[in-house]
């Protein structure tokens, strides 16, 4: 590799930034119903007019949200087209995942349950139309590997027996391949 092809490695997922309405509506929905906690906050300093909320989604990263007081929660579905986010998605614990959906309808928020095959997915909105998905994985990674290890395993597997998606099999196949390395 030359010096023109070398290329930035990123190490992570630093934080992501949303833009919200109120204060009070951040906190309510990433702090009261999502669990998320309450960081600290400060001016958004590209933006004096705004306010930057910090909130812990539970791996010591940060989820921001910008907001104004003088907006209100947006009412309808998120754009989805060319630029934006489609969803956020967190993960949970079977436990939580199991829990989630009649906590969610309780505060009034929808839900959709999917089988990803790989995983479990719920899907539901933030106030201002933003889609976040909790998800929970269908196996656990063996000591020493990572989620994508087992996954990108899993994926081989899957595209040299031709089938569609990653299923069960595929993910006890792909631990035990990585055991025995």
């Amino acid at each position: 590799m030359t010096r023109s092809e070398s290329r930035v490695q990123v190490q992570g997922l630093h934080h992501v930034t949303i833009v919200g309405s109120t204060r009070q509506s951040a906190i309510d929905f990433w702090e009261g119903a999502l669990g998320m906690p309450f960081v600290f906050e400060q001016p958004n300093l590209g933006n004096p007019a705004e306010n930057h909320l910090y909130f812990d989604p539970g791996d010591g990263r940060l989820l921001t949200v910008f907001t104004d007081e003088g907006r209100t929660d947006a009412g309808r579905d998120a754009p989805r087209e060319p630029g934006t986010v489609e969803h956020l998605a967190f993960t949970v614990s079977r436990a939580t995942f199991q829990l989630a959906p009649a906590r969610l309808r309780a505060r009034g928020i929808e839900v959709l349950e999917r089988d990803r095959g790989f995983m479990d997915s719920i899907y539901f909105r933030d106030p201002n139309g933003m889609k976040v998905e909790l998800a929970c994985y269908k196996f656990q990674t063996p000591e020493g590997w990572r989620d994508a290890d087992v996954l990108r395993r899993a994926f081989e597997l899957r595209v040299a027996r031709g089938d569609a998606n990653i299923t069960a099999e595929h993910l006890a196949d792909a631990i035990e391949d990585l055991l025995r390395r």
